[in-house]
C-alpha cells in the first residue's frame, strides 16, 4: 500500500485534533514583528497574536517559509512515506507555493505534488483534509492529489471584517480596495475569489453582514450535506453563536470552530468572523 504524507502551511489553522488524527504535517509561516521573527502557531498562538495586535503600535508583517524549510521536511518524510501531497495558501497571497516547488525540484527521493489551494484559512484546510482522508484510506497518489484538487474549486469562504484597515496595511486588500473610501460606515462582506480577497457586498452593519454571509452560505450548501468551519479572530463567543445557527440551518457532516492563524489575522485584523463551506461529495470520507 502506498503511504502518502500530506503537508500544509500554518495559515490553514486546522483544529489540532484533526491534524493529529490524519498526521498532517504543518510548515509555519513567519510573523515579523519589528526585530522579532515568530513562527505562526509555534512561537505565538492566535489568541496571543490578536491581543498583541490590538495593543502594539508596531504593525507586523508576514513572510513565507523558504525552500530549505520544505526540503528539510521532505527529507524527514522520505524515511517513512512513498509520496507527498502539499496543498498550500493561494499564490495570490503568499510565495509559499513557490518555495515548496523550488524544494521539490531539489528532491528526487519520491514524488511531491504541490497544490495551490487558491484559498487560505479553512478554505485551504478543507483541501488539505480531503487529501489526508484519501491518504488515510490508502488511496494511490493520483487519487489523493485529485481529492485535494476537487475541493479547490468547490470550497467557499466568506468573511466579515471589523475594518478594512488591516487588509490595507498588509497590501492584501485585492478587489476590496474599492471599498476603502467608505470603510468607516460599512461592514463589507468579503470572500476568496480567484485566490484573492475580494469584496462581495457592502452591508451597513456587522449584524446584517453576518446574516447575509449565513444566507449566501446556506444557498451554496443547497440543502446538501456539507462540511463547515466557523473561523474567527478573537471572538469565540460570536463564533459559538454562528456555529449554533449553522447547525440549525445546514445539513452538516462536519462542523467546527477554528481561529484565524496569526499569518492571516495580520491582514484581517481582530473581530473577524467567517465561514468555510465544503460540499461533502468532495470533502473526503471522515471515516
Amino acid at each position: 500500500m502506498t503511504k502518502i504524507a500530506v503537508i500544509t502551511d500554518s495559515s490553514a489553522y486546522i483544529p489540532q485534533e484533526l491534524i493529529d488524527q490524519y498526521s498532517i504535517h504543518i510548515i509555519p509561516l513567519t510573523v515579523l514583528w519589528g526585530p522579532e521573527k515568530l513562527l505562526d502557531g509555534v512561537d505565538i498562538t492566535a489568541a496571543e497574536f490578536i491581543q498583541r495586535l490590538v495593543e502594539d503600535p508596531v504593525h507586523p508583517t508576514t513572510t513565507q517559509p523558504n525552500p530549505d524549510d520544505f526540503l528539510r521536511v521532505y527529507k524527514q518524510l522520505a524515511e517513512e512515506y512513498d509520496a507527498i501531497v502539499v496543498p498550500l495558501i493561494s499564490t495570490e497571497l503568499s510565495g509559499t507555493v513557490n518555495s515548496a516547488e523550488m524544494a521539490a525540484k531539489d528532491f528526487d527521493r519520491m514524488p511531491v505534488r504541490v497544490i495551490d489551494s487558491r484559498s487560505t484559512s479553512m478554505g485551504l484546510g478543507f483541501v488539505a483534509l480531503a487529501a489526508a482522508r484519501a491518504a488515510a484510506q490508502g488511496k494511490p497518489l493520483e487519487e489523493v492529489e485529485e481529492a485535494a484538487r476537487s475541493v479547490v474549486s468547490k470550497v467557499r469562504i466568506l468573511f466579515v471584517v471589523d475594518t478594512l484597515e488591516y487588509l490595507h496595511k498588509g497590501g492584501r486588500i485585492g478587489g476590496a480596495s474599492r471599498l476603502l473610501g467608505t470603510m468607516l460606515s460599512l461592514k463589507p462582506l468579503l470572500h476568496m475569489n480567484e485566490g484573492r480577497v475580494d469584496a462581495l457586498e457592502k452591508v451597513r452593519t456587522k449584524v446584517k453582514a453576518i446574516n447575509r454571509m449565513l444566507d449566501l452560505s446556506d444557498q451554496y450548501a443547497d440543502n446538501k450535506p456539507v462540511r463547515v468551519a466557523v473561523v474567527h479572530s478573537g471572538i469565540p463567543e460570536d463564533a459559538e453563536k454562528l456555529k449554533a445557527r449553522v447547525a440549525e440551518r445546514f445539513s452538516c457532516v462536519e462542523l467546527f470552530i477554528t481561529e484565524i492563524s496569526p499569518a492571516i489575522a495580520v491582514h484581517t485584523g481582530p473581530r473577524t468572523l467567517g465561514l468555510a463551506v465544503c460540499p461533502d461529495e468532495v470533502g473526503g470520507s471522515a471515516h
